[in-house]
């Protein structure tokens, strides 16, 4: 048994997607040329003036009450102080004593299958500051679109003691935050970030240990991989009876190990204030429940009702609520008509794998829910075999305009059910293995399969294989 406690404390900053930035009319976009969407306001000019985007307030409230936390009807923003190349004002519009949201929950699953609660001590809005490019030349360049781009820090209580539930919290609040659509999450470019602060105590002891900070990590697994060297380093450290300082630490995915940013003994005092130029936010009781009645089927509602209203396993709900958008496409299948658990088969394994492999998106998916829902029905009804569908689903990804029937019927692949046809398969079958039909007769009755699939094969897919499997059995027990 291991004689320390490892204790986490996660603060993730998400990019929130409204249209325009936090204190000015500049569109919030990523991808644009550098320093193209800019202006005087999140350039941080002199006689300028801030404006709060109504909308940042209102993606924050639905985030904190998804998450269980108390709104704070009166709250203020804050100037955080420092200086950094990438920062115009010398200064980050934030809050501080008065986050807008306080006091929520998220529940997480760890290694051993236990729920456990982890505490979110405060969810608050600031402004991103730009983006520092090194190796582009001599020197650093910056670009300053990502300026004022609207942000919420969501900053957990220290209550994970894993790298694994780490891991299984990112995951769950990345899921909300989706299902939110307040945040589109994507951590390559820079919409949602993590520090991670971490210590080690020994078991028992109430006093927490000296933390340090792992910055730089760019997913999921690179967070879980940090805390993992992170945890052990620190063991080393107080094992070799040493003390652990207070650090802030880089993470370096391709080595992967941490190095050294700086000292946190040495860290800047950041002197918030009261933000001047802003009046106070003030939220009635009536906007707050209206956002309250706005908010969307959350991942965990949506995964009970899929259990109960389409009577599907643990295993297939948990894949296809991972995403809302994945679940979405489920649903409208279902809704167009076909059997959930028809739905759930094919969405989970021939859907999945092709977004799986990277050639295709879901938002431009080019079989809709319908035209699945067409070919499942064709399935179900007994027109097409399983395996001739899939030939047809590949056939569907390049055609676009023809109907499923249309086609079943121009690649041949409707299912034979004409008995007579079928014996003429079923008798060549018989012919060409008779050490088969010997072992068969002589009481191995599983090499059934075997004259199924060989009568599937010779028909091309199209045989119907419930069909094949009694005229099998019929012509060899009859014979």
């Amino acid at each position: 048994m291991d004689k320390y406690e490892v204790v986490i404390g996660l603060e993730v900053h998400a990019q929130l997607n409204t249209r325009s930035k936090v204190f000015c009319g500049c569109a919030n976009r990523y991808g644009d040329p550098a320093n193209t969407l800019t202006c005087p306001i999140c350039l941080g000019m002199p006689g300028t003036l801030p404006v709060l985007n109504e909308e940042v307030i209102s993606s924050a409230i639905r985030t904190g009450l998804a998450l269980d936390c108390s709104i704070r009807p009166y709250s203020r923003t804050a100037r955080k102080n420092y200086f950094y190349p990438d920062l115009p004002k010398g200064y980050q519009i934030s809050q501080f004593n008065d986050p807008i949201c306080y006091d929520g929950h998220l529940t997480i699953e760890t290694e051993t299958g236990v729920k456990k609660t982890i505490g979110i001590t405060r969810i608050h809005i600031e402004e991103d500051a730009g983006k520092s490019m090194h190796g582009l030349g001599e020197g650093t360049s910056i670009d300053f679109n990502r300026c004022g781009v609207p942000l919420i820090e969501i900053v957990s209580e220290p209550d994970m003691r894993s790298a694994f539930e780490a891991y299984a919290y990112l995951t769950k609040l990345k899921q909300i935050l989706k299902y939110l659509n307040v945040s589109n999450c994507n951590m390559e470019e820079g919409s949602l970030r993590c520090d991670a602060n971490v210590s080690l105590r020994l078991v028992g002891a109430k006093e927490l240990g000296t933390k340090t900070e792992v910055k730089n990590m760019n997913s999921f697994k690179a967070v879980e991989k940090a805390l993992a060297y992170e945890i052990n380093r620190q063991r080393q450290v107080l094992d070799a009876g040493e003390r652990v300082h207070a650090v802030t630490l880089l993470w370096n995915d391709a080595t992967e190990e941490a190095v050294l940013m700086r000292s946190k003994e040495e860290a800047h005092d950041y002197r918030y204030f009261p933000e001047p130029d802003l009046v106070p936010i003030s939220v009635s009781t009536e906007k707050i429940g209206a956002i309250r009645d706005q908010l969307p089927e959350l991942p965990e509602a949506r995964s009970l009702r899929f259990k109960t209203e389409y009577a599907l396993n643990d295993e297939v709900v948990s894949i296809l609520i991972a995403e809302v958008e994945f679940a979405n496409y489920f649903e409208a299948t279902v809704r167009a008509g076909a059997l959930p658990k028809s739905a759930a088969s094919w969405v989970t394994s021939e859907v999945l794998r092709l977004l799986k492999e990277g050639e295709y998106e879901l938002a431009s998916f080019p079989i809709s829910p319908a035209k699945l829902c067409d070919l499942l029905n064709q399935i179900d009804d007994g027109k097409i075999s399983n395996q001739a569908a899939k030939k047809v689903f590949e056939w569907m990804l390049g055609n676009n305009t023809s109907s499923v029937l249309e086609i079943i019927n121009e690649l041949g692949l409707a299912q034979i059910n004409d008995e007579d046809a079928l014996g003429l398969y079923i008798a060549e079958v018989i012919a060409e293995n008779p050490d088969e039909v010997r072992k068969y007769r002589e009481g191995k009755k599983q090499l059934l399969g075997f004259f199924v699939g060989k009568v599937m094969q010779k028909s091309g897919g199209s045989a119907n294989p419930k069909s094949v499997g009694e005229l099998v059995r019929s012509s060899l027990e009859n014979a």
